[in-house]
């Protein structure tokens, strides 16, 4: 596959999210809640791979067909825990585990992180979770980005880049822009691990029977298409000298609604083999437009401490003539694995395209900015200003900013929901001259006098879109709601 070609195919399956799955019913054998101790490591091995087939677009067997891997040895601390939620630390490597047979370059994922923890700045995130484990924000997080703008504008490793101007044409600003308006993205680019250990975990006591199935429907918003998506959860097995439960979890979204929501990415995809999709059947055209989506897990759960030992999950998408099969396995290093593992995480002989991965260069060693995090953050101004004019320094006033629309939608990752609102074009002026006087201060955004959020202007904000980031989807709709009334009102200011 050419470098374009595969620039697009990636470009096409970070369009497709995942969901998370709701909590488990009522049943007959006790799974306690989750309850992990405070101030205790736990160290997962975590092995991963991806298998896409893209035969239908490609004659040449090389090309159709490739498959990555990594594998990791990630380290997680609850550092407090309250009956709001926890505060997690996450220890992040790219080096491959002890005793992890094959050759380096077979496992490429590996490389893409370690350049992934250079960009980003850091090898350590601590998050905010819900008692369930699901990460709902990060700290630390104007560090991180105020370094990938370094790296942006000055080049990796603080070597001056000739290519700034290009690196902003090319979307590169725009990508950190949307980090900054919304962390989670960043948790799920380092430690999508803490997501899918939270699937197994529950904030109470559950119960379930084993043997039979729970199902429950659910609607999901894929770029601005609703879509139903089923899961079927069921008790396996219990091991009472282990002292474990053994579940599984299978969903399956609404095949004709989820073909809808892909159709954007599927015709930027087809743009990619114009040539090939000129001489399309009938047939063969209705069979690239249909997309399906499912994912099954399987889960070893503590009956000590609530808390998920192993997991391994399977998730596959077909769109556009392509099949995406994603494989994540992991296990706490103190217990023994009881889940079999799939064939292409143990493989020794694999068909992997030629990234040509060549390692970032970083200006710091170790953990990098996070260290920093356990320092109390300095007290707000007392005062904020622009720049002195004769008159002496001025404050920057609030703007009240008028809203064209609010929405709510599926956030890129995994973890919860997005209000996207748009402002009318005269507030969007409003609003961008206000970013551009603010640019390095942390700002307030005000839902009918209440504070939602609290981001760092970083550069001027042009468009008229402001993006709040929130797992509980019916927080979001609500605000949604109070925008669509005319007392509704949005207010940005500096943060006093």
């Amino acid at each position: 596959m050419t470098s374009l070609l595969w620039k697009r195919f990636v470009w096409f399956c970070l369009c497709l999210t995942l969901s998370t799955p709701p909590a488990w019913s009522a049943g007959g054998v006790a799974i306690p809640g989750y309850a992990p101790a405070p101030g205790v490591e736990r160290s997962y091995r975590v092995q991963k791979a991806t298998e896409t087939d893209m035969s239908f677009w490609f004659d040449k067997p090389g090309a159709s067909a490739m498959t990555v891997r990594g594998a990791f040895r990630q380290r997680m601390t609850v550092l407090s825990r309250d009956e709001d939620g926890m505060r997690v630390r996450w220890s992040l490597s790219a080096d491959l585990p002890d005793g992890i047979a094959g050759l380096a370059d077979s496992y490429q994922m590996n490389l893409l992180y370690r350049n992934s923890l250079t960009a980003y700045g850091t090898a350590a995130l601590e998050l905010e979770t819900d008692l369930n484990g699901n990460p709902r924000d990060l700290s630390g997080v104007d560090q991180i980005v105020a370094h990938m703008w370094e790296v942006a504008a000055n080049g990796p490793g603080g070597v001056p880049a000739a290519g700034a101007s290009a690196a902003r044409q090319s979307g590169v600003y725009d990508i950190i822009a949307k980090l900054e308006a919304n962390p989670l993205q960043i948790v799920a680019a380092l430690v999508p691990e803490a997501q899918l250990l939270a699937t197994g975990q529950s904030y109470q006591d559950e119960t379930m029977d084993i043997g039979p199935a729970s199902t429950t429907s659910r609607d999901e918003d894929y770029g601005g298409v609703s879509v139903p998506v089923t899961s079927t959860w069921t008790l396996k097995s219990t091991d009472a000298t282990a002292r474990t439960a053994t579940l599984s979890l299978s969903e399956e979204a609404d095949a004709a609604a989820f073909s809808q929501s892909q159709q954007p990415a599927i015709a930027n995809l087809m743009t990619g083999f114009a040539e090939r999709a000129k001489s399309l059947t009938a047939d063969q055209l209705a069979s690239v437009k249909r997309a399906s989506t499912s994912r099954s897990v399987e889960l070893v759960v503590s009956l000590n401490d609530g808390s998920t030992l192993e997991a391994s999950e399977i998730v596959t998408v077909e769109a556009g003539g392509t099949t995406l099969r994603t494989y994540t396995h992991i296990l706490r290093e103190d217990m023994p694995a009881s889940l079999p593992l799939p064939a292409v995480l143990t493989a020794k002989d694999m068909q992997t395209p030629d990234l040509h991965i060549e390692p970032l260069p970083s200006a710091k060693a170790g953990p990098g900015i996070l260290d920093e995090l356990s320092i109390p953050p300095a007290p707000p101004k007392t005062s904020q200003t622009v720049a002195p004019d004769n008159d002496g320094p001025k404050a920057i006033a609030p703007v009240s900013l008028e809203v064209k629309s609010a929405k709510v939608v599926s956030a890129p990752t995994s973890f919860g929901s997005e209000l996207d609102i748009m402002l009318t074009p005269e507030s969007a002026a409003k609003f961008q001259d206000f970013t551009q006087a603010a640019v390095g201060e942390i700002t307030q955004v005000l839902i009918n006098d209440k504070v939602v959020i609290e981001p760092r202007i970083l550069t001027p904000i042009t468009g008229g879109h402001i993006v709040i980031s929130e797992p509980d989807s019916k927080l979001l709709q609500d605000m949604a709601e109070q925008l669509t009334f005319p007392e509704g009102k949005i207010l940005v200011r500096l943060r006093p």
